[in-house]
């Protein structure tokens, strides 16, 4: 992979920081609640997922030693998991991007915040939406990769450019625009900020990826290694 390609991951070192890659190297700083101490709040909170989670993995009813490590993370604040498993839902099952557009915008947001956690779970969502096992490796390489289609490429690039300007430059915007609908528009930068936010998550509290998932792809980790050991190096 070229530095070119892989310029966006490392977004700290564009701005002279140290790199963390992947989840906290001390995982389980926040182990998931365990089950045991599940209130009758939060185990109906829990439990109400795994249909919808079944349904993103294209499999059958999951028993409750399945649920989500981050949703078990989550349960240790009740109040705020109510609502954004709602807000959740929305984003994952009732948008109206396609689900193959939605997994594409996951996925790179998931790359760009190198979190194994939320790759390795979308992973198995973008597989059921559509996207070849060929395009999810392509999508670590991002939007300059060979193979994109124009309107993938075009979601590759707001993915980064939200990622690292919190804004869509007025040339991506305006072949967006020429693409979709005003709904769709908006619900573009909430994708990427959903699963934004939950790289944050699942980084900072040690979330582990479970068994079964596939995490970051190796050619990732190292570019992004090489581009801060480049970046220490020039600033000695």
């Amino acid at each position: 992979m070229s530095h070119r390609r892989s310029w966006i991951a490392p977004i700290a070192v564009l701005m002279g920081l140290p790199v963390v890659v992947g989840a906290s190297s001390e995982s389980g700083r926040l182990p998931p609640m365990p089950e045991s101490e599940w209130s009758g709040e939060v185990r109906e909170m829990l439990l109400g997922t795994q249909d919808r989670v079944a349904s993103l993995e294209g499999s059958g009813r999951r028993e409750p030693t399945q649920v989500l490590a981050i949703l078990r993370t989550l349960a240790y604040h009740p109040r705020l998991m109510k609502p954004f498993l709602g807000f959740a839902t929305a984003i994952a099952q009732q948008g109206v991007l396609s689900r193959r557009e939605s997994e594409l915008l996951a996925l790179r947001a998931s790359w760009n915040c190198q979190s194994d956690f939320e790759w390795g779970h979308h992973v198995k969502y973008a597989q059921v939406a559509g996207l070849s096992d060929a395009e999810i490796a392509r999508i670590a390489e991002g939007p300059e990769a060979a193979g994109w289609s124009a309107a993938d490429r075009d979601l590759l690039l707001a993915a980064d450019q939200l990622h690292l300007r919190q804004q869509i430059d007025d040339d991506v915007w305006r072949r967006l625009a020429s693409r979709y609908e005003p709904a769709q528009l908006v619900e573009l930068p909430f994708v990427v900020g959903q699963y934004t936010m939950l790289s944050m998550v699942a980084n900072s509290t040690g979330v582990e990826l479970e068994a079964g998932h596939s995490p970051l792809p190796a050619a990732g980790r190292t570019a992004a290694g090489g581009i801060a050991a480049a970046r220490e190096e020039e600033g000695r």
